[in-house]
């Protein structure tokens, strides 16, 4: 689902990792002898992956569309369980019940113009005439609906842009609003387009975004062609992913269930993805102020603002079923702390064929599956239990594996310790984000794999992407510090339930930023393109395998799980800098705004032609009490610091097996610490203090979310009491921390 940037000006880095006394890079949680062990098997475990078998695996498994209920969907399910029993793995399934709409019926016409809405087979991609197996052009979750009303283009249909609407003096209430796909997650553009009073929403993929203006369109080329539509789940994912009748609980056929009209995450408004074919002559229609600059897309007209001259006719219709989901869930038992549980997952359900989303990731999940396998039937055991999940539903809003977590949430929380994620992959850069205690983990890790093009390693590639194209901070930081800075996630792939509601440390893995992507969620998302545009040659699936498959085997086989807390107090640290910066950016807005209304600067230089309303006065923050956060953070730097002596000193002694179990157990505990029961305002399934996917953002991250939306939504009286919340769970995990390093310590004395 995720589709993925890379953005080298948000890599940060920070203190360099130690070595033994024998100069040898220390493995983060091994002793010298057990990390001489563990190099050897990952050196056997890394020559197994093979990319001819992923080729192969990926043509079959997007042969045929295999979305949620669909035949091959459940064929491709039953074959991925074959592949983990033979390789030796505890293989079963497990199915769910979700509410899965699909159309009946659309229709989107202006006067005697009608849209086309529908993707056209291409003679040279032979499973794009699949039409029979194909979900047509809709977004899923939308409501049924029968608008006719007048037509606003929104540009992406962001706060911001609803704020400039109200500068040009328009409103969209009782309009269909028009929004460009990108800048922010699709669910978010029908919700704050129904917070306005709009009756509709369009949605259309515009060819400066991802058509003729990055490279050719398909077949030609990489991106999206003239009748190319993004398909998506509109959910208001923010709120809570998954099945939305069963928010908390697994949908397991008995479940007790919401009624439809009680769902809070559903769409509130009819909502469509069109094509920029389609999109066209809705935008020539458009009458109005000339949009802004920053909307103007690609297409050979002027882009107005509207209202349009004529009505426009919006009518969806869609059946209510609920649908199976089919998780494949594959263990292999721990021999010595089997109750410390290591999570590897990608979903296998795809809009369409799926070759890049997701397929692409999950060819790579099968191969370390069937590596570790095979080390297993060589005499290898993992010292903690590896549970792979092949997911399925991911596609309309992370269905299977939300489903699975709730169903499973007692023993997730008392045995997980880390969940690793990928979902599509495709050439480039090491992209990797999650739960700041693991940095160091994943940098080890980059350090430890070759990157398929240049031969270095995929770490010293990651760097350079941030000297290159990073901010003058990150290109500095990127020679002066020893660690690069994973990023935070959000939402938009199946880490949600794990880390946003469970607790669980996460991490989200993939390469890329080299190939464009153009086919999106659309019907051309299959193995010829694929083939001929992305990975063709599986190198980097082979490397995607090597480099989670090494985090799996270094997180079941370490000494002591390898957390590092100074690196999550590092980065706390920036992220209260962030919030105070936020702060002072909002009080010198909020002066500067009221220094022009007072000079009646926006009447002065408004153009009579073309008028501007004056903005309104904004309220100038008070000044907020960090003091606890602060206080909090000076706490977690003492306990790090303590636990990291203590790490060093312990790693090295002898330390009873049963005492490092325990250790183990507890450490597996520490993500849960930054949680709350009471969740975050307004969504209380999300419940990290820390991480959260951005209420009016969806995909993108909000870092302390309680007090950054806050703060961002100039909502000031709740600021104070969001930063205590977050300051308790911070000092709740110093305490944690600190008692764990008094326990190392205790074990490390004569």
């Amino acid at each position: 689902m995720r589709h993925v940037t890379i953005c080298f000006a948000s890599f940060c880095v920070f203190a360099a990792l130690s070595a033994q006394e024998t100069g040898k890079p220390a493995l983060l949680g091994f002793t010298a002898s057990s990390a001489a062990t563990e190099l050897d098997l990952e050196k056997r475990f890394r020559a197994i992956p093979d990319p001819d078998r992923m080729r192969a695996a990926m043509q079959l498994l997007s042969a045929r569309p295999h979305h949620v209920g669909s035949p091959y969907d459940k064929q491709n399910a039953e074959w991925i369980l074959e592949q983990y029993k033979k390789w030796g793995w505890d293989a079963h399934i497990e199915t769910f019940q979700v509410l899965f709409p699909t159309p009946k019926s659309r229709l989107l016409e202006m006067g005697a113009w009608r849209a086309k809405l529908e993707e056209p087979t291409l003679a040279i991609d032979p499973t794009s005439g699949q039409k029979n197996e194909q979900l047509p052009t809709y977004n899923a979750y939308s409501p049924d609906g029968d608008v006719t009303a007048p037509l606003i283009y929104v540009n992406y249909g962001l706060v911001d842009d609803y704020e400039q609407l109200a500068r040009q003096g328009i409103d969209v209430k009782g309009a269909i609003v028009l929004a460009r796909y990108g800048h922010s997650w699709r669910g978010i553009k029908p919700k704050l387009a129904a917070e306005h009073g709009a009756v509709g929403c369009l949605i259309f993929s515009d060819p400066a975004d991802d058509g003729f203006r990055e490279d050719a369109v398909f077949p030609d080329g990489p991106m999206r062609p003239s009748q190319g539509v993004q398909r998506g789940s509109v959910l208001d994912a923010p709120l809570y992913p998954g099945d939305p009748l069963t928010p908390g609980v697994g949908a397991t056929a008995d479940a007790k269930r919401l009624k439809r009209e009680d769902a809070a995450s559903l769409a509130k408004i009819p909502t469509l993805p069109i094509s920029y074919g389609d999109a066209q002559p809705l935008l020539a229609a458009l009458a109005g102020p000339v949009a802004p600059e920053s909307w103007r897309g690609a297409l050979p007209l002027t882009y107005r603002i509207g209202p349009s001259t004529t009505k426009v006719h919006l009518q969806l219709a869609f059946n209510w079923d609920l649908k199976p989901v089919n998780d494949v869930i594959a263990t292999m038992r721990g021999s010595e702390e089997p109750d410390v549980w290591i999570l590897r997952a990608n979903h296998h359900d795809g809009w369409v064929n799926g070759a890049a989303d997701p397929i692409s990731g999950q060819v790579a999940l099968l191969e370390e599956a069937r590596a570790l396998g095979q080390l297993a039937q060589s005499g290898w055991k993992p010292k903690r239990t590896i549970i792979y999940c092949s997911w399925d539903g991911e596609e309309p809003m992370l269905l299977g594996s939300t489903e699975w977590a709730e169903e499973h949430a007692e023993e997730l929380k008392a045995h997980a310790a880390i969940y690793i994620n990928s979902d599509g992959n495709d050439r480039g850069y090491l992209a990797a984000a999650g739960s700041h205690s693991l940095e160091p983990l994943v940098n080890q890790v980059a350090r430890a794999i070759d990157d398929p093009e240049t031969h270095a390693t995929v770490w010293s590639r990651w760097q350079a992407g941030a000297l290159v194209s990073g901010t003058v901070q990150a290109q500095k930081e990127a020679t002066s510090r020893g660690d690069l800075r994973i990023g935070a996630l959000g939402s938009g792939s199946d880490f949600s339930a794990f880390l946003d509601h469970l607790g669980i440390a996460s991490l989200d893995v993939s390469y890329g930023g080299e190939d464009n992507d153009g086919i999106y969620h659309s019907i051309y998302d299959d193995f010829y393109w694929y083939t001929h545009f992305a990975d063709t040659s599986f190198v980097y699936g082979r490397a995607l395998a090597q480099t989670n498959g090494t985090l799996v085997l270094r997180m079941a086989q370490a000494d002591l799980l390898p957390y590092d807390f100074a690196a999550l107090a590092d980065t706390l640290h920036t992220y209260t800098s962030e919030l105070k910066a936020l702060l002072e950016t909002r009080r010198t807005e909020a002066e500067q705004r009221k220094a022009a209304l007072n000079a009646n600067a926006y009447a002065l230089t408004s153009d009579p032609r073309h008028p501007l309303v004056p903005p309104a006065a904004l309220e100038t923050p008070p000044y907020l009490n960090f003091a606890p956060l602060e206080n909090a953070l000076t706490a977690l730097d003492k306990a790090a610091a303590h636990f990291s002596q203590a790490r060093a000193e312990a790693i090295g002694k002898d330390v009873p097996a049963a005492r490092l179990k325990a250790l183990n157990e507890e450490l597996a505990q520490a993500e849960r610490k930054l949680t709350s029961p009471q969740g975050l305002p307004r969504r209380p399934w999300m419940q990290h203090l820390i991480y959260a996917p951005g209420w009016y953002t969806g995909y993108d991250a909000k870092t302390l979310p309680g007090p950054r939306e806050a703060i961002e939504e100039r909502r000031y009286s709740d600021a104070d009491e969001q930063i205590a919340r977050v300051a308790q769970a911070i000092q709740g995990e110093s305490a944690f921390v600190e008692k764990i390093a008094g326990e190392l310590e205790a074990t490390s004395r004569p």
